[in-house]
């Protein structure tokens, strides 16, 4: 159901021109009419806004029942600290975050993360951009199992494309849940991100050619 926080999302990202309309290839290889690129966000007044409307859906879940949250490198990072900042700020939850390395830096410190060290047990909340097949998730998982014996319950996105995994018939979402036991939360789905469409009078052309690539990738 699109709701007015909903929009207010959508119209943010299209502002942003975080949200784009046109011809896109994604991560896995798919040829798609509107694309998510968070490397967009560029401003303080950006960021800000972005980590609240996360640490929203963060509170709105979870609470403070967490230990820290994970940005995958590169576009995870900003994301995660924005929500932890906004987290305190908005509601007095005050949570590390750490983040990847693309390289092991083998000397100073040394390590293959940034930030706070996860100790066996702890809930680690991973914040990210958007899952299309899921293959970013998969590089993910590992890393935060080489850290320590961790659970991984919950992972916070902007965007879910609805998009069909490796298994016909389920999503990347419902293939992650299953294999990882990460439930995923979206501020906004594409079903969302259309019926937003529908309601502006967007291009016709544009509607029809986005329903088709639902039909061929989604399962709504």
């Amino acid at each position: 159901m699109l709701t007015e926080k909903k929009k207010e999302f959508i119209e943010f990202m299209l502002s942003a021109q975080v949200l784009r309309f046109g011809h896109f290839v994604t991560k896995s290889g798919r040829n798609t009419q509107y694309f998510v690129n968070t490397g967009n966000y560029k401003t303080g007044a950006q960021l800000s806004r972005l980590g609240s409307y996360y640490a929203g859906l963060v509170k709105d879940t979870v609470g403070g029942e967490f230990e820290a949250m994970f940005g995958p490198a590169y576009k995870g990072i900003p994301l995660a600290s924005a929500c932890s900042i906004a987290l305190y700020n908005d509601y007095g939850i005050d949570k590390p975050y750490f983040f990847n390395r693309k390289e092991v830096k083998d000397h100073g410190e040394g390590g293959g993360t940034v930030g706070y060290a996860p100790q066996d047990g702890d809930r680690i909340l991973i914040i990210e951009d958007v899952i299309t097949a899921g293959t970013a998730v998969r590089e993910t998982m590992p890393i935060l199992k080489a850290c320590a014996d961790v659970q991984v319950p919950h992972m916070f996105i902007s965007v879910d494309r609805c998009e069909v995994g490796h298994t016909p018939g389920k999503t990347a979402i419902m293939e992650v849940e299953e294999e990882f036991g990460v439930k995923v939360h979206p501020i906004v789905t594409v079903v969302d991100i259309h019926e937003y469409l529908k309601e502006q009078g967007t291009d016709p052309e544009l509607l029809k050619a986005m329903e088709g690539y639902m039909e061929q990738y989604c399962v709504l």
